[in-house]
């Protein structure tokens, strides 16, 4: 794989940030702590010259595992991050209907919406992919959202040419998404080029490794060997096993995640 082509991507995403920030006036960025919002926020600091200039928002639903916690606090503070982590509500709050995995993780897209309202902000830059899974490959760029966070995916402004609607109604919500090109494989080339930390879970142990990190409850290890980036790279050139194999919302009801989507979930 040729550096070109890794450093045409992060050319891509660079100009898409550049327009959010000058477009959007008040923006931050989400960060999972997951491998793809860690390039987002790399891709910030290259973008703003060693620096994020908006905030990071994390939604902790307190069961996230204990190595996240420890990245989260030492990457916030070594990056220089303006960090600001609200509480996911209880599942309680949530809609009941839902499956118990997709619940759980609905309780994300609660605390962002009440994040969003708490703090005002007119954007925000998420680290998700086209490739990741069939509902996100609807994204664009800049994609709006009404001002209570809800998606309608058949509704969406074209983009064509790396000409981006970034002109909305007031009230609109805008969600920007800059690696919505890359794919998973790319996102390692890219880390492994930039040296860009990763939590240790994404690399085999006993014969499994975390493809996806979410919550420990809802989130499982696959099979894999993989012990290096050379070596998870060279897995998912031949691998079938999707990404999200290990999600378990993503094994439940067909529509459990059209319908988190459809209410502002990342």
């Amino acid at each position: 794989m040729s550096w070109n082509y890794l450093a045409e991507l992060e050319a891509e995403s660079v100009y898409v940030l550049r327009e959010a920030f000058a477009k959007l006036d008040r923006l931050a960025v989400l960060w999972s702590l997951g491998k793809d919002s860690n390039v987002v926020l790399w891709l910030c600091r290259k973008a703003f010259f060693g620096h994020v200039p908006f905030p990071v928002i994390h939604i902790d639903t307190g069961k996230k595992f204990p190595e996240m916690y420890a990245f989260r606090e030492h990457y916030a503070r070594a990056w220089g991050l303006e960090l600001i982590v609200e509480m996911a509500p209880p599942e309680e709050e949530v809609d009941p209907t839902l499956p118990p995995a997709a619940r759980s993780a609905a309780r994300k897209t609660l605390g962002l919406q009440r994040a969003l309202e708490k703090h005002g902000f007119e954007g925000l830059i998420l680290g998700i992919r086209r490739d990741e899974q069939a509902l996100r490959a609807k994204e664009r760029y800049f994609s709006p959202r009404t001002a209570d966070n809800r998606w309608n995916m058949k509704d969406q402004p074209p983009e064509f040419w790396n000409q981006y609607m970034t002109d909305f109604p007031p009230g609109t919500h805008v969600r920007v998404h800059p690696l919505l090109h890359w794919t998973e494989v790319d996102i390692w080339r890219y880390t492994k080029r930039e040296n860009i930390p990763v939590i240790d879970l994404y690399f085999a142990r006993d014969g499994k490794r975390y493809r996806s990190l979410g919550d420990r409850d809802i989130t499982f290890p696959v099979e894999s060997n993989a012990r290096t980036i050379d070596e998870i790279i060279a897995e998912l050139e031949t691998t079938h096993i999707p990404e999200r194999a290990g999600r378990a919302m993503d094994h439940e009801s067909e529509d459990a995640f059209e319908r988190l989507r459809a209410t502002g979930y990342m």
